[in-house]
């Protein structure tokens, strides 16, 4: 999947602009419009305000196909920490901002751009607050959207074919209990393993924006590079797209998977594992992962399926990843038998 990339490289938590609104993000009730936050120095959502950052992601979650631009804002002087697990440790106040975009053309990724919403996570004392803001048709403006909604979106894949689909926005409760840990909200993506990318996180740490970051670092892979090991882009993949509830902390816990990329258990990651309770998700199967037998596999199949109540993920997507398939079915089918 190709990658949007903004070509200068920006300093985590340079000074905020005077119409950053530090004091609005954190106001118990969110604001109407995306706007009155003032994280953007465009009214199309595509140039971050100053000291709000651009950053990426060696493996993102899959959703419909949308390409994302991913921002972090700090309040100044307040530096996240490094986690060997989990996700950095932010201040109160930090803002994390993923839009959701498609191209008119996936053949010409930087050309005629639709942002469809534009996601926050806030760092409130109390915890993560997770707010949604859906797109005006002009892409002018972005209003809070709580109840969820689908938006129907049409572009042209990277095959040359032209597609359509139904994008789900999530209601708050689905936001929720996809960043649930230990039923606290928490952001997925900005793992000091995922965010690796051999010099991202050396340019915050020497900007004085990271702090007790080692020398040996962990890395999670990238899943669309070839050149990379393939279970290790399977299992990054799996981490991203289904570690987030399938952990010990998530709301899949009691499934007792767990598909972390670290995760040193086989059954746990679902080697000849036995679902805890099943029913027509298992499509007639028998183990999670039946290692050399992507058919028989409970995994593949629900990654295959769009029809609800068997689809896994169950939020996040209406259509198959058909290249995340096919990568978790090649590791599959790699895996020995005596496994």
């Amino acid at each position: 999947m190709k990658r949007l990339v903004i070509a200068a490289l920006l300093v985590l938590g340079a000074a905020p602009a005077p119409h950053v609104d530090a004091v609005r993000l954190l106001a118990a009730a969110p604001a109407a419009k995306l706007s009155d936050y003032g994280l953007f120095a465009d009214a199309h959502g595509r140039v971050p305000a100053p000291g709000v950052e651009h950053y990426t992601l060696n493996t993102s979650l899959f959703s419909d196909y949308a390409e994302k631009f991913r921002y972090v804002w700090l309040p100044p002087g307040k530096p996240a920490r490094y986690t060997a697990t989990g996700v950095l440790e932010f201040p109160v106040g930090t803002t994390i901002v993923k839009s959701f975009a498609y191209p008119a053309d996936f053949r010409a990724p930087d050309a005629k751009i639709r942002i469809i919403e534009t996601r926050l996570l806030v760092r409130r004392t109390e915890g993560w607050v997770p707010l949604s803001y859906v797109w005006n048709a002009a892409g002018t403006e972005a209003v809070l959207q709580r109840a969820g909604v689908r938006l129907p979106v049409q572009f042209i894949d990277t095959h040359g074919t032209a597609r359509s689909l139904d994008y789900a926005v999530p209601n708050v409760n689905q936001c929720k209990q996809c960043h649930g840990q230990d039923n606290v909200a928490t952001p997925i993506g900005p793992t000091a393993a995922n965010l690796n990318d051999g010099s991202q996180l050396q340019r915050w740490a020497a900007a004085g924006q990271l702090t007790a970051l080692p020398a040996t670092l962990p890395r999670l892979a990238r899943w669309d590079d070839a050149a990379e090991p393939l279970p290790a882009r399977a299992r990054a993949y799996l981490e991203v797209n289904c570690g987030h509830c399938h952990s010990r902390a998530g709301f899949a816990s009691n499934s007792g998977l767990y598909l972390q990329a670290d995760e040193p258990v086989p059954a746990h990651q679902g080697i000849n594992k036995r679902p805890v309770a099943a029913g027509r998700g298992s499509g007639g199967r028998s183990f999670s992962i039946v290692p050399g037998q992507p058919d028989a596999s409970i995994l593949a199949h629900r990654m295959e399926s769009t029809e609800p109540g068997v689809m896994m993920p169950q939020f996040g997507r209406t259509v198959t990843h058909e290249e995340g398939v096919a990568l978790v079915r090649a590791y599959i089918a790699a895996l020995p038998p005596e496994l």
